[in-house]
């Protein structure tokens, strides 16, 4: 069995695999890792090895802690992973992206996948059949929107998200709304029909916190995936198993 932890900046996501096959997953704040993570060792006592992946800059704690129960593998840039990387600045690549591609390489193999990623930010990742990895692109959420156009102007409120969006706002409210609703969804679309073109057969993953919310407004056919960084950590801890 294999322990899959993702500590983010709010909320530290947890999964238990047997194989490819999920048995548990959990999502707590950080400062109840070691509460939660003892728990999982008595309920899963035949979990042998683990993989950490955090985008905040010290993990010691966790990391020692871990050590001492379990083999760890923690993902950095010169882990080896299952697809080539031909992104300029691979130092720089979020490990969220990483994992999200190793996820679409494991799900989907030898096809063109673009993977779109909605949470605090939008990334879009591609990849194409031979299993290399081009880049994308990275833009502001929906919840980063709204935030934006009352922060930086002087009178828009803050508005809230409505899955009864207007196409036409007949009111500041409504209009911040359309604007932000509709401008990412159309956006995603317009993003989706460009790589189309130029990436035939196209297979498109949405995943992150906004997923649901948003396959509601898009038109382009898409794979809806909650989990699928979770299974691209899990690939790469049993990828690196064998090298």
């Amino acid at each position: 069995m294999n322990l899959i932890i993702d500590i983010g900046n709010t909320l530290t996501k947890v999964a238990v695999f047997q194989n490819d096959g999920l048995l548990y997953r959990c999502s707590f704040e950080r400062e109840l890792f070691l509460e939660k993570i003892e728990k999982i060792f008595q309920d899963y006592p035949e979990t042998k090895a683990a993989i950490l992946s955090s985008v905040v800059k010290s993990t010691k704690k966790e990391e020692d802690f871990l050590k001492k129960h379990i083999s760890l593998c923690v993902l950095s840039p010169d882990l080896k992973l299952p697809f080539s990387n031909a992104y300029a600045t691979p130092e720089t690549l979020g490990k969220d992206r990483i994992a999200l591609i190793a996820g679409a390489v494991k799900k989907y193999p030898k096809k063109n996948v673009l993977v779109v990623d909605a949470g605090t930010c939008v990334t879009y990742d591609l990849k194409t059949g031979n299993e290399t990895y081009l880049g994308g692109a990275i833009s502001p959420g929906l919840d980063m929107r709204f935030k934006a156009m009352h922060k930086f102007t002087g009178k828009l409120p803050l508005v809230k998200r409505t899955e009864d969006v207007k196409s036409v706002g007949n009111s500041t409210e409504s209009s911040l709304q359309s604007g932000g609703i509709n401008g990412l969804a159309y956006e995603i679309d317009t993003f989706i029909e460009r790589y189309s073109i130029e990436y035939k057969y196209l297979t498109v993953i949405l995943t992150g916190g906004d997923m649901q919310f948003l396959c509601k407004q898009l038109k382009n056919s898409i794979f809806a995936n909650p989990i699928l960084l979770l299974e691209g950590l899990n690939y790469i801890l049993e990828f690196n198993k064998t090298q």
